[in-house]
């Protein structure tokens, strides 16, 4: 698989096989991803691979936490605090077309709930991934971050895996620190969903748009 091709086919999928990724697999993502650039050479990453019983356990806390009513607070601001167009409406169209392909209406709190939850068991994949840094690391290592991340997705692509990035998984850093043996000093980013893809579902029937290249480039010669 080309680049190209990784980058096109590449989406959020949410709804996954019940069939384990070979370790060699996980093994060989992270081989490619760790060459992925970084200001100076810092490479801030530190990866937690988190399956088995001890994805069982930390997804029930979590959820746990969720279903009670604690949202959680995440150690950093992923999005703006107060919401405006075009962001606001793209981030509106993202949402209306999940629920809308799952028939979830806005009355439907039940599902709506449901349909969150999943975030906290990342979908029920075999694999989820957990992305820390050290707190003193500043705004350019989340850009190395992201560099980072996009590289394990492509790499995923290729050995036949799908995955989905989940900035929710950074909301509960107070529970997923000590379940893992993390401390204080470093920051919990976010997590990736990793697995082989159930193509039947019909969470992972739908595609968000992009921006065409003009809409967002501007030419100087």
């Amino acid at each position: 698989m080309n680049v190209s091709d990784a980058l096109k086919q590449r989406k959020s999928v949410r709804a996954y096989m019940d069939k384990p990724v070979e370790d060699e697999k996980i093994q060989a993502i992270l081989e490619s991803a760790r060459h992925a650039p970084s200001g100076t050479n810092t490479q801030p990453w530190q990866v937690a691979v988190v399956t088995g019983n001890s994805k069982l356990s930390l997804q029930d806390k979590i959820e746990t936490a969720f279903r009670g009513g604690d949202r959680g607070k995440a150690d950093y601001d992923y999005y703006p605090t107060e919401w405006v167009s075009p962001f606001k409406d793209r981030r509106k169209e993202c949402g209306l077309l999940m629920y809308s392909t799952l028939g979830i209406t806005r009355e439907d709190t039940d599902r709506q709930m449901d349909q969150w939850a999943a975030n906290y068991r990342s979908f029920d994949a075999p694999v989820m991934l957990l992305f820390f840094m050290d707190k003193i690391m500043e705004r350019g290592s989340y850009m190395d971050y992201g560099m980072f991340l996009q590289s394990i997705m492509l790499a995923a692509e290729e050995q036949g895996l799908g995955t989905c990035p989940q900035a929710s998984l950074g909301d509960y850093p107070h529970i997923i620190k000590p379940e893992l043996g993390y401390d204080d000093d470093t920051v919990l980013l976010c997590g990736i969903a990793l697995g082989y893809e159930d193509k039947e579902a019909l969470v992972n029937s739908y595609r968000t748009s992009r921006l065409e290249v003009n809409e967002f480039t501007k030419f100087y010669k």
